[in-house]
This record gives structure tokens, C-alpha cells and sequence, in this order.
């Protein structure tokens, strides 16, 4: 056989059609034709015309599609008429093409069948084009590889997002809400834990899927009380739940080297001003301590990414693999004004913001996990001499309205001098969109080891009650 023939018969060289069944399509716009309602399927499994490779047969969806829109009766006829008042019947052939999609079609009782084959294919064609365009896109972009590569995963996630149907019957619902109900009453409910009773009890845990939003002026220890969260989670100190759970971290302000500098610090009870003042020896009990801290956070799941100045998109792409690749089951970003998004950065920094917002509540429904977003306060507190409230979210409206849950965190002793409890902070939950909300949760913070904990009954050192029947030293320093 000579190479000519073999090549030939093995089909290399020669074009390839997209994927696509013409008999499928058929089947479907013949099922149409003989009973209407089956388009309401189709329009249900989110068949476009588009969905449709032949020309003639997208042509003949499109008039069912407008006919279905002005509530038009559809049959032989009255879809002939239709294609011969706009001008297309000659297109696909003449009315003889609408009768032959009677006769290809001897049943509707197949339509489900048909209309998932269009629809595979279509979803096929849709990937071979994403993989065309991001060829194309390497050879001629000069954007930066990285988000290139997050633009390209999210255009294949955007295939499935497309056609992921969303309804459900109301009894699949009450079944699915039921199961749930009765997975948190045996202790298997979803819900992340923070590891701080008053908040988790407050919260009844971070749900999946939801953007939990914790702000506070500079300085206030926002990124403590969330790294801490996330240690809590990722060594299983979540008093009954025992188990380490997975946990990613975005740090686009601080350094790795720092922020696990931190983590070992919280952990061993070391100050880190003593380490970088050269204070700690190598046999000292404290240098014992980072030994074992170290050696228990080798345990932890805890997955770092302090890559700086990063788009919104790049971020989100990169949460995602790190989704399928560990299942995290938490993430944190700290925090979101260094984020920044190409695409609306030229709209202004408002309008910017609010697309980075938006992309994060996305990326928490997407994977189905909490997302902790630190954000910055505004100086309008300061300037007010007032205690921070939720219109005090900087840059945009668009936090206060994406976010499930907003955390408002302060230490007063930062505001006013004289107070002289310089453990106290205090988390108000300025929103929750599955609870009340409340004010005045109160924590302690070690600000030498940069660590929240639940606020405890402290003796005579002037940092809190000494019994119960003492009331706090603070309880509120005259701000509204």
C-alpha cells in the first residue's frame, strides 16, 4: 500500500468536521413540530440556536423560538409561513424542508435522547473552539502568561456554567433541604468552624458558598484574627471537630516568610520582636517551643500564595486548581483593594472594585466553599470619632451588597487612649444574610504574639474581670 492510499484511508491530512449529528437536530425540531411543548425542553436544557450546526436547521429553531415568544401556534404550516414572511424559507430549502422534519422524526417519545445529543455536541464544538482561540491567543497575545492561563480556564468553566441546568422539581428541593437539616443535627453539616465560640455561635459556622467579609481600619489585627481562623481549621482546633481540614491563603500583602513567621510565633508563644532582635538562644526554652510549633504546623493544611498585585481572574483561576488539587475547604484573601481587575480598571476604581467583589461571591458559589475577604474600613470613623459600621466599607457598595456576611473588627484601646484593657477587641456582625446580626462580640488579643482567643476572665493585671460578677472595663467609649 503506498503512503499516499494509507494516508488516505487513515484520514490524517484530511479536514475535520466538527462534531455535530444532523439526525439529532432533526429529531428535535420534528419532536418540535408534532408537539410544541417539547420546546419548552429544549429551552429547559438551554438549546440555542447555536446549539445547532447545520444552517437549515438553526434556521427553523430560531423561527420556533420566535414563535414561541409572541405565543404563536407552531406546526407545519404555521412554521412554513413564518419562514416565508421573514424571508427565509428559500434558505433552507423550501417548505419541502419543513415537511421532511416530520417524516425523519416517526416518534417524540426520543426528544429527551435528541436533545441531549445537540446538546453534547454543541458542547463538544465549544471546547474545540475555547482550545482554538487559547492557541491563538499564545501565538499572538502579549499579555502575561499567567493570566492568559486564568482566562483560558475560565472560558472552559464557562462552557459547564452555561449549560448546567439550575431547576429542579419543588419535591427534589424539600428533599435536598431535608437531607441537609438532618446532616447538621448529626454533625455533618458543611459549615466551617472558626474556632472562636462566640462568632461560630453566633454565625452557626461559614457556609459554603458564601463571601464572608472582614474589615477594619489599618492596625486593627484583621489579618491575625483571620490567619488565625485559618490555623484553627487547618490543625483541627475546633473543639469536638478534631479533623484538619484543608485551607488556602491568598496573601497579597505580607510575604510568606512573614506570615509563617507569624503562624510559628501564635503557635509557640514567642514574640517575633525578640527573634529578629537575635534575643532567642538556641537552647532557651523559647527556641524549644518554635521547634514544636514547627513541628505541629507540618501537620496543618494550610496552602500559601503570596503572589502580589494579582487579577482578580488570575486569583480565581488559581483557587480553582488549588480547589481540585487539595480540596480546600476555605479560602482567605488578604485583602481585597490590592486586588485588581484589567478588565474594569479603566472604568475607575469604583466600578473596578465592585467587579472584584463580584468575582469573588462567584468564586465562592463556584467552589463551593467560604471565602474570607479582609477588607479596608474608610477613615470616616476616625474622622467621626465613632465606632465603624457597615456603610464604611471603602471604595465601593458593591462589598456590602456581594458579601453573605460582613465582620466589623475594632480594639478600642487603638481609639482611645485612656482605656486601659489592651486585650479587647471586639467583632460586630454588621450583616448576615442567613441570621441576625449582632454587636459586641468581645475577644481577647495578645498583641505581642499577635493572637485572638475567646475572651477569658483575667485577674488583677488591669486587663479585664477578675469574676464574672465584675463587669468588663469597657463597655463602649461614648461612640455611637
Amino acid at each position: 500500500m503506498s503512503g499516499e492510499s494509507a494516508s488516505a484511508q487513515s484520514g490524517i491530512g484530511s479536514p475535520r468536521l466538527p462534531p455535530y449529528s444532523d439526525e439529532a437536530e432533526k429529531g428535535v425540531l420534528g419532536s418540535v413540530l408534532q408537539d410544541a411543548a417539547i420546546l419548552d425542553l429544549c429551552i429547559e436544557n438551554q438549546l440555542s440556536s447555536e446549539s445547532f450546526y447545520v444552517p437549515a436547521n438553526r434556521i427553523v429553531y430560531e423561527a420556533l423560538l420566535e414563535m414561541s415568544e409572541k405565543r404563536r401556534p407552531i406546526d407545519v404550516l404555521t412554521v412554513a409561513d413564518k419562514l416565508r414572511e421573514t424571508g427565509r424559507i428559500e434558505k433552507i430549502g423550501g417548505d419541502l424542508y419543513v415537511h421532511r422534519l416530520i417524516d425523519s422524526t416517526p416518534t417524540t417519545a426520543h426528544a429527551g435522547f435528541y436533545i441531549e445529543t445537540v446538546r453534547q455536541k454543541h458542547i463538544l464544538r465549544r471546547i474545540i473552539g475555547c482550545a482554538r482561540d487559547a492557541e491563538n491567543d499564545c501565538y499572538k497575545t502579549d499579555e502575561d502568561a499567567l493570566s492568559l492561563l486564568g482566562r483560558v480556564e475560565q472560558s472552559f468553566f464557562s462552557i459547564t456554567d452555561v449549560h448546567r441546568s439550575s431547576i429542579a422539581t419543588w419535591p427534589e428541593m424539600l428533599k435536598s433541604v431535608m437531607t441537609q437539616i438532618d446532616k447538621m443535627g448529626h454533625g455533618g453539616d458543611a459549615t466551617v468552624m472558626t474556632g472562636f465560640s462566640d462568632i461560630d455561635r453566633e454565625l452557626t459556622g461559614l457556609r459554603p458558598g458564601n463571601m464572608i467579609v472582614l474589615a477594619a481600619r489599618p492596625s486593627m489585627g484583621k489579618t491575625s484574627l483571620a490567619i488565625n481562623m485559618a490555623e484553627n481549621m487547618a490543625m483541627g482546633h475546633l473543639g469536638d471537630e478534631s479533623e484538619p481540614k484543608p485551607v488556602g491563603i491568598f496573601s497579597l500583602e505580607m510575604s510568606r516568610e512573614d506570615l509563617v513567621m507569624r503562624m510559628l510565633c501564635t503557635q509557640a508563644e514567642v514574640s517575633a520582636h525578640k527573634i529578629r532582635g537575635g534575643y532567642l538562644r538556641e537552647n532557651s526554652d523559647g527556641h524549644r517551643r518554635l521547634v514544636e510549633a514547627a513541628d505541629r504546623l507540618t501537620k496543618a493544611k494550610i496552602y500559601l500564595d503570596d503572589s502580589a498585585g494579582m487579577d482578580v481572574m488570575e486569583l480565581r483561576a488559581r483557587a480553582r486548581r488549588m480547589k481540585h488539587k487539595y480540596d480546600i475547604r476555605m479560602f482567605v484573601i488578604d485583602y481585597l483593594q490590592l486586588l485588581h481587575s484589567k478588565e474594569a480598571a479603566r472604568q475607575g476604581r469604583q466600578i473596578e472594585t465592585s467587579a472584584i467583589s463580584g468575582c469573588l461571591k462567584g468564586m465562592a458559589k463556584e467552589l463551593n466553599v467560604p471565602v474570607v475577604v479582609l477588607s479596608q474600613l474608610s477613615r470616616a470613623p476616625d474622622r467621626e470619632d465613632r465606632d465603624p459600621r457597615l456603610a464604611d466599607l471603602r471604595d465601593s457598595g458593591a462589598i456590602e451588597q456581594d458579601a453573605d456576611v460582613v465582620l466589623l473588627l475594632r480594639r478600642p484601646c487603638m481609639m482611645d487612649k485612656e482605656i486601659q484593657d489592651k486585650r479587647l477587641a471586639i467583632v460586630d456582625i454588621a450583616k448576615n444574610r442567613n441570621g441576625p446580626v449582632f454587636s459586641g462580640i468581645h475577644l481577647d488579643f495578645n498583641a505581642e504574639l499577635t493572637r485572638f482567643s475567646d475572651r477569658k476572665e483575667i485577674g488583677v493585671d488591669g486587663f479585664g474581670p477578675a469574676n464574672e460578677a465584675e463587669p468588663h472595663q469597657y463597655a463602649g467609649n461614648g461612640r455611637t
